[in-house]
């Protein structure tokens, strides 16, 4: 039969000092008089007593020469009081932990794989700055929360700092397996005249060749299915000096939507800043500016400036003519039905069969 136990754990504990305090009192005698007794400072007796400093053996022994206390009795006193002290700084980290790991999509990412499941907070913090690459949370904060003003002072911005954060880290780490050469700006100057050829071939072969030939040109071409509360379609950074990445969410599940992304984020590997993250959706002041020019740039590199002119002033809406401008600018048509829909040329519910639908069951990262 097994016997059950109760053990008695206070949820408070009182430092040596104030013993020592009481002592002093008892037996009139100053701190100054005490700290010459027992050959130590003043300062050492004040910040043991206020609970700064901690007990040490020695000291204890110097205690009970000088009150006649047991210094094992010191000790113990001191022992109690500094595992109480851990406990309530480990229950604090703890919640604060707990409060932390909230702000992440943890089930989506245990869903993807990236995570593994488990029932205890710490696991999960632990598991989360491992994919983060960070030792701590501190370090996470240093690290990410401070890294994107632009978009965090935007009012305009709907993606959440969080998930963004979190959307970005899966990018890096999908660009970080994909074998790139060095970047070389005429390299992938050509590759995008490829890749804009690539949208009329099928969805997942188009992909797959503009990943290859982004990579031989320095570019890591990441797709990363959108986290919850990430609006956005794309985003474009440099991982280093050498090695830039374009990041597609593929938001809005039609090639038009994401063949305009690819080209937009490069518009800002080759025009802009390698210091920035430009994250789709920023539309406030100097970045909207430099937003407005990546998609002057994208329009334009799909189809040219006075081809387009002379198409919508013919007024198509038409399948045949839409199909057959296609053909003539070598594109996919649902890139033309796009834009058409995008300039009001066209009504939104028009002619989408020429666009292709995608599925994240099919290109999954």
């Amino acid at each position: 039969m097994a016997v059950e136990t109760n053990e008695y754990r206070p949820d408070y504990a009182v430092p040596p000092g104030w013993v020592l305090e009481e002592r002093l009192e008892a037996h009139s005698i100053s701190q100054a008089e005490f700290a010459r007794r027992c050959g130590r400072s003043p300062k050492l007796i004040s910040e043991i007593i206020s609970g700064k400093a901690p007990l040490e053996p020695a000291t204890a022994l110097q205690f009970e020469r000088v009150l006649g206390v047991d210094a094992s009795l010191w000790l113990g006193i001191e022992a109690a009081y500094r595992l109480q002290c851990a406990r309530e700084s480990e229950a604090e980290e703890a919640a604060k932990s707990a409060e932390w790991l909230k702000q992440f999509p943890v089930n989506e990412l245990v869903k993807r794989g990236v995570l593994r499941k488990s029932k205890l907070d710490v696991e999960s913090v632990s598991e989360l700055l491992s994919f983060f690459g960070v030792g701590s949370i501190k370090a996470w904060h240093m690290k990410y929360s401070l890294a994107n003003v632009a978009y965090r002072h935007s009012p305009s911005f709907e993606s959440d700092e969080i998930a963004l954060a979190t959307w970005l880290r899966l990018g890096e780490l999908d660009a970080g397996q994909q074998d790139c050469a060095d970047y070389n700006e005429m390299r992938f100057k050509q590759a995008l005249q490829e890749i804009r050829r690539l949208t009329r071939v099928p969805i997942e072969k188009g992909l797959s060749d503009a990943q290859q030939l982004c990579n031989q040109a320095g570019v890591a071409l990441a797709l990363i299915k959108p986290l919850p509360r990430t609006a956005l379609s794309g985003a474009a950074w440099w991982l280093s000096p050498r090695k830039a990445i374009i990041q597609l969410s593929a938001r809005y599940k039609t090639d038009d939507h994401l063949w305009f992304s690819l080209f937009h984020e490069a518009a800002h590997v080759l025009l802009h800043s390698k210091k920035s993250v430009f994250i789709d959706g920023m539309k406030q002041g100097e970045i909207a500016d430099l937003e407005a020019e990546a998609n002057e740039w994208a329009t334009n590199r799909l189809v040219p400036k006075r081809a387009w002119e002379r198409f919508v002033a013919s007024c198509p809406c038409e399948e045949e003519m839409v199909c057959a401008f296609a053909d003539e600018q070598g594109i996919a048509p649902g890139i033309v039905v796009g834009r058409l829909q995008h300039e009001g040329h066209l009504p939104w519910r028009q002619l989408n069969e020429l666009k292709v639908r995608l599925e994240w069951r099919e290109m999954a990262s």
